[in-house]
């Protein structure tokens, strides 16, 4: 009668193990789905974002500022260059107002506009030592 309590028991636990070894593999199975489902979507190439360019600003009396201007301006006897707004130093330079013709001083004293890039390093590379 031993026995065949024994074998019931060895067959029980046989099929309990079973059963653990299954609903194992069940959500090992379903935890590896999910997380090759997400790192597909991480390294899936996203669309670009569609960014809409702000309009050229308009100041208030009038005058049109472009974000490529620039303003020349002095600042303790030397030329000083400005980004548009006139209040963000670009660069500072090593040319002196003294040494401009007086014309030239005249219009840095007021802000001397430069339309882009091209004309204030002509200008920096014509009056720069």
């Amino acid at each position: 009668m031993k026995t065949k309590y024994s074998i019931g028991f060895f067959a029980v636990m046989v099929i309990a193990l079973t059963l653990v070894i299954g609903a194992y593999q069940l959500s090992y199975r379903q935890a590896k789905e999910r997380l090759e489902t997400k790192t597909a979507e991480e390294t899936k190439p996203r669309e670009p974002a569609v960014t809409v360019q702000e309009p050229t600003a308009v100041a208030a009396d009038g005058q049109a500022l472009k974000d490529g201007c620039y303003y020349l301006m002095e600042v303790n006897g030397y030329v000083v260059v400005y980004m548009s707004d006139k209040k963000t130093p670009y660069e500072y330079t090593d040319i002196k107002c003294d040494g401009l013709p007086s014309e030239m001083q005249e219009e840095i004293k007021n802000g001397k506009y430069m339309e882009d890039a091209k004309a204030l390093y002509g200008f920096l590379e014509n009056y720069s030592s």
